[in-house]
């Protein structure tokens, strides 16, 4: 499967380059932000998508006709979407200057009698406003939602979303998103009620893009968490939902489809030091810079991710603040939310994420013919950690990995997102070539903890 780097991460398979500040890395050994290793958070090969502070983001409108779960009655109606609400408002808002005076004078010549103006009944129930309906959907997670405004001590920042996890005030979010506010800054969660908390980070995973922060004096909140479905029953073609505040403008509520899974996607942290990985969700909900961290839902009003970075036109874009970030274009990214809630519950144990490895360095510029275990590893290391995983599996540099179980490994990152949908204990099959020739070997993941 191609690789996709979402911005704020990455870069498209041998298409779009690293977005600035990503140094050009040969490998890495699964070990964390070390350039080139296994887990490094460097830019794959894969499309760059984007984070989401505000400074996230998909779109397409929702599908009509029989076919769509929230349709209203009148299936021909035309469809209407929040992500274009705000500049239909304002285009309205200059033709009615325009168009006002025109009518004036119209007017004074006129009988107000030829008025032929007809009047809606008011019916509410013909809305279709279900509580299995967008707008029923909407309005019970909205109250679980909130804005994240996070600023550095230097005051560097940006806005982002999250979502209750629990009924302890934890909340989840992209780690991109705290980032800037984790080392001495100010984080603050403000509801749909406009009811604003301090927070504090309680723990983040770089490597997964997943952070959990807490509110710091919960009396008065509202905890209701959201449900959480499960991201492996997922099917392309199914409805979703997004929540977020793009650019700022909290509580917007956009629709979509699952138009893929399992994509790899690469993506940087919001201060652009170190990558993530994941086996992305795809949708065409429309989200924009400000969504990251926001819940991606389905038709049930189950939360399947956590809305990460998106696929921009240009050679930067995504969610995560950068200069120059382009909105949605129909290509977002979430984090599965079975693997997010592995790594929060690690989170809220022990402050510290839990990553899976198989002890190897490997390329991560070169895409399409596997994963390729390095000659020598960085700064004359071992490219297969002696003793471990892999080393006892029998693999050596020079080897290439084709396969993980069932799935097709194009790149380094490729095979990083695919480990890291494990868990450590897991038994995996890897398939790889050596002087022409397949094999296959069994691995027990290894694993790390915490971010270097």
């Amino acid at each position: 499967m191609p690789s996709t780097s979402a911005a704020p991460h990455g870069e498209q398979a041998g298409a779009m380059p690293p977005p600035a500040g990503y140094p050009q890395q040969p490998g890495h050994d699964g070990m964390g932000p070390v350039p080139g290793t296994e887990q490094t958070a460097r830019i794959p090969a894969y499309t760059a998508a984007g984070h989401g502070s505000t400074p996230g983001g998909w779109g397409q409108p929702p599908y009509g006709g029989g076919g769509n779960p929230w349709a209203a009655p009148n299936p021909s109606a035309p469809k209407r979407r929040n992500g274009g609400l705000i500049a239909a408002v304002l285009v309205a808002a200059l033709v009615a200057g325009g168009v006002g005076g025109g009518i004036g004078f119209w007017a004074a010549g006129r009988d107000d009698s030829a008025s032929t103006t007809v009047s809606a009944p008011g019916d509410a129930g013909a809305l279709n406003r279900k509580p299995t309906s967008v707008s029923g959907i909407a309005q019970k997670a909205l109250p679980s939602v909130v804005t994240i405004e996070a600023q550095g001590a230097t005051g560097e920042g940006g806005t982002g979303t999250g979502f209750i996890y629990d009924k302890q005030g934890h909340i989840l979010t992209n780690n991109h998103v705290v980032a800037s506010a984790a080392d001495g800054g100010k984080l603050t969660a403000t509801f749909s009620n406009g009811k604003k908390y301090d927070a504090e980070v309680v723990g983040r995973a770089q490597g997964y893009d997943v952070a959990v922060i807490k509110l710091k004096n919960a009396s008065g909140a509202t905890l209701n968490p959201l449900p959480l479905g499960k991201s492996s029953n997922v099917q392309v073609g199914d409805a979703t939902i997004a929540i977020g505040a793009p650019f700022g403008l909290s509580g917007t509520v956009t629709t979509g489809i699952i138009s893929a899974k399992d994509r790899p996607v690469a993506s940087s942290d919001g201060g652009g030091s170190s990558a993530s990985y994941m086996s992305a969700l795809q949708t065409d909900a429309s989200i924009n810079p400000g969504n990251s961290g926001g819940p991606l839902m389905d038709a049930g009003g189950n939360v399947i991710g956590i809305n990460s970075a998106i696929q921009s036109a240009g050679n930067g874009g995504g969610m995560g603040g950068e200069s120059g970030q382009s909105g949605s274009i129909g290509l977002g990214f979430a984090i599965p939310i079975d693997q997010a809630k592995r790594v929060a519950q690690d989170l809220i144990k022990t402050g510290k994420p839990v990553y899976p490895q198989i002890g190897v360095q490997v390329g991560m510029r070169e895409s399409g013919d596997g994963a390729t275990i390095a000659q020598t590893g960085n700064n004359g290391s071992e490219a297969v950690t002696p003793n471990g995983p892999a080393d006892k599996a029998g693999l050596k540099p020079g080897d290439t990995i084709t396969k993980l179980d069932d799935t097709v490994i194009d790149s380094g990152p490729t095979l990083i997102s695919e480990i890291w949908q494990h868990k450590p204990g897991d038994e995996v099959t890897l398939t790889y070539k050596r002087g022409g020739k397949e094999h296959t070997t069994k691995v027990t993941l290894g694993q790390r903890t915490g971010d270097k």
